[in-house]
């Protein structure tokens, strides 16, 4: 097995940045989440924003970029004024939904019949039969000096059904989730043993009694204070 692909998302639920190599960090994968669009009432994402999801964002030397702008530029907050928010830096542990990493591997993505962008994980693992992330909770990948421990199956939401380039929905693709997969895709993570990953590392799967300190994070219906 080998890391096939990583992610970062710098801006929460706005798209995804493609990297070739990450660091992990006690707090997820460094960059990740450092901004949110925060609503009158709490934090917007792409659950019921369905146009954030296809905002291009990378990491620039100062920061998040929005389509190419500082987070905190006026060009920046333009593109999500449409959707009823600002852009708000938040670093706490909460910004995440779950757990700071999510694992994906491909056995299973294309077990779905998925394009993996919708499903928005931080590291794709390559040569994974289907059905094999099923059994890995409680487990942990080791690659190199990192030790990512992986805690339970993902429940998946209505993000699932937006197409991240172009905002379409299909609503057939969360069907499918719930039907064949019982609902669940991909695997809530956290960092073990922090470190840099790059594709094409090596992967060892092995069983772990750690646990994360922390479970939870944003949840519908119950904002987080910034």
């Amino acid at each position: 097995m080998h890391v096939e692909a990583l992610w970062r998302y710098p801006v929460k639920s706005l798209g995804g940045e493609p990297l070739q190599e990450a660091e992990f960090t006690s707090d997820g994968v460094a960059g990740d989440r450092l901004v949110h669009v925060q609503g009158p009432r709490g934090v917007l994402t792409g659950r019921t924003r369905y146009g954030l999801l296809t905002i291009p964002t990378s990491t620039g030397p100062d920061g998040p970029l929005v389509d190419g702008h500082p987070w905190d530029s006026w060009q920046a907050h333009e593109k999500v004024l449409p959707f009823g928010g600002r852009l708000t830096r938040y670093t706490g542990p909460e910004r995440f939904d779950v757990l700071n990493v999510l694992v994906a591997t491909d056995g299973q993505v294309a077990a779905a019949g998925v394009e993996v962008r919708r499903l928005r994980p931080n590291i794709l693992i390559g040569g994974v039969e289907a059905g094999a992330e099923q059994g890995w909770p409680g487990h942990a990948l080791v690659i190199g000096d990192v030790v990512i421990g992986m805690f339970q199956q993902r429940a998946r939401c209505v993000v699932t059904t937006i197409d991240p380039d172009t905002g379409a929905q299909d609503l057939d693709v969360h069907r499918r989730i719930r039907r064949e997969f019982g609902g669940v895709l991909c695997l809530d993570s956290w960092v073990v043993r922090p470190g840099l990953v790059r594709v094409g590392d090596p992967v060892e799967v092995v069983p772990t009694d750690e646990l994360p300190g922390r479970v939870g994070g944003w949840v519908v219906g119950r904002p987080y204070a910034v």
